[in-house]
């Protein structure tokens, strides 16, 4: 093997450099397999630069927003790190958006390209985008962006003659969050803030690299990106790619992958426990399983203690803005506080105020605020948001949790009108406009409602106008055309009246109590 070449000494860690890294340490170990492909460190590492290359050939500029439409596969991977190496920031969308919500993103992000799935291609191209100069298929199409990461040659660089190398304090990625309004926010993330989330994690959540976790979760949701296959790439473990979280394929390839460590939300962590698979299927190899978004359901929880005496959970708490993780419950710890989201992980410090803005000191109830180096650089082309979030120093998260005299974490609730169902947060906002616009609704609340699969259930209230009529069923396939169906009701309920104090606020506390 020859020995490197000699160059300027970096004094910065990017996202890609975590790969290059494991590559340069275990270069034939196998760091990814998807469906019947497989990729060493190197191959992957070289896979990287192709792939950076091609899309700086499009005509790309540093900087210039990529969107990445697409369920996971390898090459959706390899749009990332092809990103984060060619100085391009990746703008990863869900892949259930369709209409206006898609168009929004990719317009606010001012997408200049799109990384896009054959199958998902008739719903890209339904919106009008103007801004998108170039559409590359991520795969199974000729001149894919794997197709061209996968043979030819390296290239030293897939950066133009004499442009900089890339630095950590660059763009790589915008998050999109919903929050309290109807438009999602990009949260800015710098490779400098990736790379501290990634070693939170990898210390955290005592990731090895002798370990074979599987990822199911999609991509496009910074906890399966970020928390888990990044963090794992970092340590050097074989890493196994789903396409989707489908429950009979997550319990197959656990026994036959002989998988060790396994993320999923509680949405489906709840399905895989009651499936009549987990019964018979071999899972003895699993070691870890992580969740994330909500608490685990105690049944659920005790289930799978008694199937699997071993296994070792993890909670994971924290929000797109923060890289996400921002604290662990270990393992130790599920008996002592089983309500609890943890304590701060290694780069995140907490605090909690109360409504005064006053630190809580001890025990108390209040929102919860961060500082830390994995936190984003603001919402793109949003400043007052921005102004709203970071004040006084601190990231104001908008949960309201309740903190112990050792720092343990609970959460109460959320101070800004999202819910959480299935572990992808929707702004009521959102959905309440979309019902508004049927001429039968009066005035509509929308809350999260507990439920068994989905944690938080999407469920309207509504106000009929006085001599209209529509019931349950008319009022969701309203909001079909308009909304991504994870952000449709699961319910609709029917009131007289929406619950107000006496200068007119909306109680939505009141309606969960219904």
């Amino acid at each position: 093997m020859p020995a490197p070449s000699i160059g300027p000494i970096q004094h910065v860690s990017t996202v890609d450099a975590v790969l290059a890294r494991s590559a340069a340490r275990t270069p034939h170990h196998v760091a990814l397999r998807f469906a019947d492909r497989s990729w060493t460190y190197a191959e992957l590492d070289a896979a990287t630069s192709r792939a950076a290359a091609s899309l700086r050939s499009l005509g790309l500029e540093r900087g210039d927003r990529v969107a990445a439409f697409g369920r996971n596969s390898d090459a959706y991977l390899l749009g990332f790190l092809g990103c984060a190496r060619a100085g391009l920031v990746h703008v990863p969308v869900n892949y259930a958006l369709t209409g206006a919500e898609l168009a929004y993103l990719v317009d606010q992000a001012g997408c200049r390209a799109a990384l896009v799935d054959p199958g998902l291609r008739d719903t890209f191209d339904a919106v009008d985008l103007p801004d998108v100069a170039c559409v590359m298929p991520l795969r199974d199409a000729a001149g894919s962006l794997l197709e061209a990461s996968s043979s030819g040659p390296v290239p030293d660089t897939p950066l133009p003659d004499g442009e900089p190398p890339v630095a950590d304090d660059e763009l790589v990625q915008l998050l999109y969050t919903s929050g309290t309004t109807s438009q999602p926010k990009g949260a800015m993330m710098t490779h400098r803030a990736l790379v501290h989330e990634y070693l939170s994690c990898i210390v955290a959540l005592d990731l090895r690299h002798d370990e074979r976790p599987l990822h199911p979760m999609p991509l496009y949701h910074s906890a399966q990106m970020h928390v888990f296959l990044l963090p794992y790439l970092a340590v050097g473990a074989e890493n196994h790619l789903l396409e989707t979280p489908d429950v009979p394929t997550v319990l197959a390839a656990v026994e036959e992958r002989e998988v060790t460590a396994l993320f999923l939300a509680p949405t489906v962590w709840v399905p895989l426990a009651n499936h009549p698979d987990f019964a018979t299927r071999n899972l003895g190899s699993l070691r870890k399983a992580f969740y994330g978004a909500s608490i685990m359901p105690g049944p659920i929880v005790q289930r799978l203690r008694d199937a699997l005496p071993g296994l070792a959970l993890y909670n994971c708490f924290g929000q797109s803005e923060i890289g996400p993780l921002a604290t662990v419950l270990q393992p130790e710890e599920h008996d002592a506080r089983p309500a609890s989201c943890g304590r701060s992980v290694l780069f995140v410090e907490l605090a909690v105020i109360d409504e005064d803005g006053a630190f809580v000191e001890g025990e108390g109830t209040g929102e919860v605020v961060y500082r830390s180096p994995q936190l984003c650089a603001g919402y793109w082309d949003k400043p007052e948001e921005t102004a709203e979030a970071f004040r006084d120093g601190w990231f104001h998260s908008g949960d309201l949790v309740r903190i112990d005299a050792e720092g343990y974490i609970t959460v109460v609730d959320r101070i800004k009108d999202v819910i959480n169902t299935g572990g992808v947060l929707v702004a009521s906002r959102e959905v309440e406009d979309a019902l508004y616009t049927h001429e039968a609704v009066a005035e509509v609340a929308v809350i999260g409602t507990p439920d068994d699969r989905w944690i938080e259930a999407v469920t309207a209230f509504v106000v009929l106008k006085d001599g209209h009529d529509a019931d349950e069923a008319a009022l969701i396939e309203h909001s079909r055309g308009r909304l991504a169906g994870y952000k449709r009701p699961k319910s609709v309920r029917f009131v007289g009246e929406l619950p107000r104090n006496q200068s007119g606020k909306l109680l939505k506390r009141v309606l969960r109590d219904v």
